[in-house]
């Protein structure tokens, strides 16, 4: 099974580190759904807005965006039945962590470019 990430807080400018997780994610051929503010793309790959539906199943999400942004995401996260939900730096959500966690949904707090780089992803 191909372990899909979902980017969510996408970004197609170059001094975002949601611009460079895809970017890496791409070099290492991960499938990657990107969700965004705007629809652009980056790599030839879609940033998409909204939450779409059809999006099959989801392994990994990595959060690009704070606490406040991620709230309208919460439910539609949470339906997606990820395996795990990565926290980058900035983006600790407590509440989201708790119901992942509940579901069953592994939670990591750390940095997914790192986690790349040392095989940790």
């Amino acid at each position: 099974m191909e372990q899909v990430t979902l980017v969510l807080g996408a970004s197609s400018n170059p001094e975002r580190f949601a611009y460079k997780a895809i970017i890496s994610l791409q070099k290492r051929k991960i499938p990657i759904i990107a969700i965004g503010r705007r629809e652009t793309e980056v790599g030839g790959l879609k940033i998409r807005k909204g939450m779409p539906a059809d999006t099959g199943q989801v392994h990994t999400v990595t959060m690009y965006l704070n606490a406040n942004h991620q709230k309208e995401y919460h439910d539609y996260i949470l339906s997606l039945k990820p395996e795990r939900i990565i926290f980058n730096p900035g983006t600790s959500n407590r509440e989201l962590a708790i119901l992942a966690q509940e579901q069953g949904i592994e939670v990591v707090e750390d940095c997914m470019l790192v986690m790349l780089r040392t095989g940790r992803f």
